[in-house]
């Protein structure tokens, strides 16, 4: 048995009610925020599919928990290069928020995909496509 919430956009967030953990559970992301948040620069029939594809994920309560486990160090992943990419216009993470990951955890290089929304794939495949190579050139 599952209680669902109703919440912004048409989005659903779920919880399992024989748990004794309420803080985790599940969300669909509804259409409204799809278009509005994730696609809102990607071509309709690529909003679409992922409408047609959509599947709940796992959200999880702890954050201070996820944080700490989370944190990447030389210990942990340290033998890894590591290339952010911003994308300018995600509505998902804020840009803000993608800084303050690159800030907290180690990195080799930081680049930016202007006019990109969260899925680059989409929205800028050339631009997404010419840094990956590059990346792939430099550190692989």
């Amino acid at each position: 048995c599952s209680r669902i919430l109703e919440s912004d956009l048409h989005s659903k967030i779920m919880f399992d009610e024989n748990t004794s953990n309420h803080r985790n559970g599940s969300r669909i992301f509804g259409p409204q925020f799809l278009a509005s948040n994730l696609y809102q620069l990607c071509p309709p029939e690529d909003l679409t599919l992922a409408m047609s594809l959509l599947r709940p994920t796992r959200i999880y309560g702890d954050e201070e928990l996820m944080r700490e486990n989370t944190r990447l160090t030389k210990d942990k992943y340290g033998t890894v290069a590591k290339v952010y990419i911003v994308c300018e216009q995600d509505n998902e993470l804020k840009q803000d928020f993608q800084l303050s990951m690159i800030e907290r955890n180690p990195h080799n290089e930081v680049k930016e995909i202007v006019g990109a929304d969260h899925m680059p794939m989409f929205s800028k495949p050339q631009e997404l496509f010419s840094y990956l190579h590059e990346i792939a050139n430099t550190y692989y």
